[in-house]
Protein backbone atom coordinates (compact mmCIF):
# COMPACT_ATOMS: atom_id res chain seq x y z
CA UNK A 1 0.00 0.00 0.00
CA UNK A 2 1.50 3.30 -1.08
CA UNK A 3 0.63 6.21 1.20
CA UNK A 4 1.39 9.89 0.75
CA UNK A 5 0.37 13.07 2.50
CA UNK A 6 -2.62 14.92 1.08
CA UNK A 7 -1.30 17.81 -1.07
CA UNK A 8 -2.70 20.39 1.38
CA UNK A 9 -1.02 18.76 4.41
CA UNK A 10 2.43 19.31 5.85
CA UNK A 11 3.98 17.27 8.66
CA UNK A 12 6.54 18.35 11.22
CA UNK A 13 8.22 16.15 13.79
CA UNK A 14 8.32 17.48 17.35
CA UNK A 15 9.86 16.24 20.59
CA UNK A 16 6.52 14.59 21.43
CA UNK A 17 5.50 13.17 18.03
CA UNK A 18 4.30 14.71 14.79
CA UNK A 19 2.06 17.66 13.99
CA UNK A 20 0.08 17.70 10.74
CA UNK A 21 -1.34 20.93 9.35
CA UNK A 22 -3.85 21.29 6.56
CA UNK A 23 -2.65 24.55 5.06
CA UNK A 24 -5.93 25.11 3.21
CA UNK A 25 -8.24 24.79 6.22
CA UNK A 26 -5.86 25.72 9.04
CA UNK A 27 -6.81 22.57 10.99
CA UNK A 28 -4.05 20.63 12.67
CA UNK A 29 -3.61 17.24 14.29
CA UNK A 30 -1.03 15.97 16.72
CA UNK A 31 0.22 12.40 16.75
CA UNK A 32 2.09 10.96 19.71
CA UNK A 33 5.56 9.53 19.05
CA UNK A 34 4.23 6.09 18.09
CA UNK A 35 1.61 7.56 15.76
CA UNK A 36 4.28 9.74 14.20
CA UNK A 37 6.52 6.72 13.65
CA UNK A 38 3.64 4.85 12.03
CA UNK A 39 3.02 7.78 9.68
CA UNK A 40 6.70 8.16 8.75
CA UNK A 41 7.06 4.46 8.03
CA UNK A 42 3.93 4.48 5.88
CA UNK A 43 5.29 7.44 3.94
CA UNK A 44 8.56 5.52 3.52
CA UNK A 45 6.65 2.64 1.95
CA UNK A 46 6.49 0.17 4.84
CA UNK A 47 3.41 -2.06 5.05
CA UNK A 48 1.06 -2.00 8.04
CA UNK A 49 1.76 -5.61 9.18
CA UNK A 50 5.52 -4.98 9.35
CA UNK A 51 4.99 -1.70 11.22
CA UNK A 52 2.64 -3.44 13.66
CA UNK A 53 5.16 -6.23 14.30
CA UNK A 54 7.83 -3.66 15.10
CA UNK A 55 5.46 -1.72 17.37
CA UNK A 56 4.62 -4.95 19.22
CA UNK A 57 8.31 -5.78 19.68
CA UNK A 58 9.29 -2.26 20.73
CA UNK A 59 6.48 -1.85 23.27
CA UNK A 60 6.14 -5.48 24.39
CA UNK A 61 2.49 -5.75 23.43
CA UNK A 62 0.44 -8.46 21.78
CA UNK A 63 1.01 -8.46 17.97
CA UNK A 64 -2.75 -8.60 17.30
CA UNK A 65 -3.30 -5.54 19.52
CA UNK A 66 -0.50 -3.71 17.71
CA UNK A 67 -2.01 -4.54 14.33
CA UNK A 68 -5.42 -3.23 15.44
CA UNK A 69 -3.80 -0.04 16.75
CA UNK A 70 -1.75 0.57 13.61
CA UNK A 71 -4.80 -0.07 11.43
CA UNK A 72 -6.80 2.40 13.55
CA UNK A 73 -4.13 5.09 13.08
CA UNK A 74 -4.17 4.54 9.32
CA UNK A 75 -7.96 4.71 9.15
CA UNK A 76 -8.04 7.89 11.23
CA UNK A 77 -5.42 9.51 8.98
CA UNK A 78 -7.51 8.57 5.93
CA UNK A 79 -10.81 9.70 7.48
CA UNK A 80 -9.30 13.10 8.32
CA UNK A 81 -8.00 13.31 4.73
CA UNK A 82 -4.44 13.71 5.93
CA UNK A 83 -3.11 10.90 3.77
CA UNK A 84 -3.99 9.41 0.43
CA UNK A 85 -3.59 5.67 -0.04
Amino acid sequence: MSVRLHPDVVATDTDDGTVLLNERTGRYWQLNSTGGQVLRRLLDGDEAPRIAADVADRHGIDPERAELDVTAVIEQLRAARLVIA
